[in-house]
C-alpha cells in the first residue's frame, strides 16, 4: 500500500476536529446550554430583581415641618359599646331563677290537676319553704281558695292570675322612694350585721348617683374593722366620691358628723355613712349606733334614711336582726341583698307584713349595676315566669357569682 504524505494527513486531522465541533455547538444552542447571542453586559439597575427589593411603606417616612401624613392610626381602640340596658322586668326575671324554682316552678301544673284542697296544701308548704311567713302564708292561701270559689274559678292560669294579685295587693301598699331633701346633702344612715353586704351595697349607690351626676361623700364611720375602712375607701375611689375616715378604733360619731361637716362644706348632693355592723344582741353596741344617729343629726338635722342592710339568704333570722336594729335607729326603709341566690326570696313580704319596713332596693349581682330598686309587679311576675322565657333571656347575674 502506498504510503499517506504527512502534510496530507495533517490536513484532514483538521478538517475532521473543525466539523466535530461545530455540530456540538449546534446541538448545546439548541437545548439552550450556550451562552446567549449578545454578550453585552446586563444593565446596572437590573442587578437586583424586583421581587427581592424591599420597598419601606411611604407612612413610615418621617414627616416634613408642615405637612400632615394622608392616614393617622387611633392612638387608642375604639371603646367597647355599652351594654344592653334590661328593663326591670327583665332583670328580675334573669336573676330569680332559684326563688322561681322554690315557688313558681310547676305551680300552673299544680293547679291543672285541680284547685282542691291537696293543691291548696301543697302551696302552703311553698310559700312557706321560700321564707313568706306562716301567718302571711295561711292569709294569702285562705285568700286565694276565697276567691277562687266566689268567683268560680277553675281555670288554672286564671286561679294563677289571683296569686299574683294577692301577692301585689301583699306588697303594695308601701312608699319605696329613697326620701331626699330639698336644699343641701341628704344624709342616709347605712347599717346592718356584718357579712350582709353593707359597705358594699354603700359603695353601689355611691356609684350609681356619681354617675348620674351628683356629688356623693361617704363616712367611714365603721372604726372597729380597718378592713371596713379599707374598703370603702376603695369604692370610694371607683366611684369617685370622697371618703371621709379617721384610724381604726376611732369614735364612729365623730366621723359621722366630720362627714357631714364636709359633705355640707362642699355642696354635696348625698352623704352616706357607714356604720358598725355588730351583732344586734349586743345591748352595748346597739346604744353606740343610737349615740352616731343622735350626733349626726346634731349638725345635719334629722336623718333622710336609716337604710337596714339583710341578707335574703339568712330568711327569718333577719326578720330577728330587723327588729332590733329598728328599736335601735327607726329604720326606714330595708336593703336586700343576694336576692339573687336564694329561693327564699317570700322574705321580701314577711319583713314588710311582719315588721311594716319596706324594702326599697335589692341586691341582683355582683356587679356595681345590680342593686336594684324594688319592683313589685317585675318581683311578681320574675316568681312565676315562664321558663322558657328565663332561658331565652340567659342568667347573666350567676356569670358573676
Amino acid at each position: 500500500m502506498e504510503a499517506i504524505d504527512p502534510l496530507v494527513a495533517g490536513l484532514v486531522a483538521v478538517v475532521i476536529l473543525l466539523v466535530a465541533g461545530g455540530i456540538v455547538g449546534f446541538v448545546a444552542r439548541g437545548r439552550g446550554e450556550g451562552p446567549p447571542r449578545s454578550a453585552s453586559p446586563p444593565p446596572s439597575d437590573a442587578a437586583a430583581p424586583p421581587e427581592t427589593e424591599t420597598i419601606e411603606p411611604e407612612a413610615e417616612a418621617p414627616a416634613t415641618a408642615g405637612s400632615e401624613p394622608e392616614a393617622e392610626a387611633p392612638a387608642e381602640p375604639p371603646a367597647p359599646p355599652e351594654p344592653e340596658r334590661l328593663t326591670p322586668m327583665e332583670r328580675f326575671r334573669a336573676r330569680l331563677g332559684r326563688s322561681r324554682e322554690g315557688l313558681g316552678s310547676g305551680l300552673l301544673g299544680l293547679f291543672r290537676r285541680g284547685l282542691d284542697e291537696a293543691a291548696f296544701e301543697e302551696l302552703e308548704e311553698r310559700l312557706i319553704s321560700a321564707d313568706v311567713g306562716v301567718e302571711a302564708t295561711m292569709e294569702i292561701v285562705e285568700g286565694l281558695r276565697e276567691r277562687t270559689r266566689a268567683e268560680g274559678v277553675t281555670d288554672p292560669e286564671q286561679a294563677l292570675a289571683l296569686l299574683k294579685e294577692i301577692l301585689r295587693l301583699e306588697l303594695g301598699v308601701a312608699d319605696r322612694t329613697l326620701a331626699r331633701r330639698a336644699e343641701g346633702p341628704s344624709t342616709w344612715l347605712i347599717t346592718g350585721v356584718n357579712g350582709t353586704g353593707k359597705t358594699t351595697s354603700i359603695g353601689k349607690l355611691a356609684a350609681r348617683h356619681a354617675r348620674e351626676g351628683e356629688t356623693v361623700v361617704l363616712a367611714a364611720a365603721d372604726t372597729f374593722r380597718a378592713a371596713a375602712i379599707e374598703q370603702l375607701s376603695s369604692w370610694g375611689e371607683r366611684a369617685g366620691a370622697r371618703v371621709i375616715k379617721q384610724s381604726e378604733g376611732a369614735d364612729p360619731a365623730a366621723v359621722a358628723y366630720d362627714g357631714w361637716q364636709a359633705a355640707a362644706a362642699a355642696d354635696a348632693d348625698l352623704l352616706l355613712v357607714d356604720t358598725a355592723g355588730r351583732l344586734q344582741n349586743k345591748r352595748a353596741l346597739m346604744e353606740e349606733l343610737s349615740k352616731v344617729k343622735r350626733v349626726l343629726e346634731r349638725g345635719a338635722g334629722p336623718t333622710d334614711e336609716v337604710l337596714l342592710v339583710l341578707d335574703a339568704t339568712t330568711g327569718q333570722n333577719g326578720i330577728s336582726q330587723a327588729q332590733a336594729f329598728q328599736e335601735a335607729v327607726d329604720v326606714s326603709g330595708v336593703i336586700l341583698t343576694k336576692l339573687d341566690g336564694t329561693a327564699r326570696g317570700g322574705i321580701v313580704v314577711a319583713i314588710q307584713r311582719q315588721l311594716g319596713i319596706p324594702v326599697k332596693l335589692v341586691g341582683l349581682g355582683e356587679t356595681v349595676d345590680d342593686l336594684a330598686d324594688f319592683d313589685v309587679d317585675a318581683f311578681v311576675e320574675a316568681l312565676f315566669a315562664d321558663v322558657a322565657q328565663d332561658v331565652e333571656l340567659g342568667d347573666e347575674g350567676h356569670a358573676e357569682r
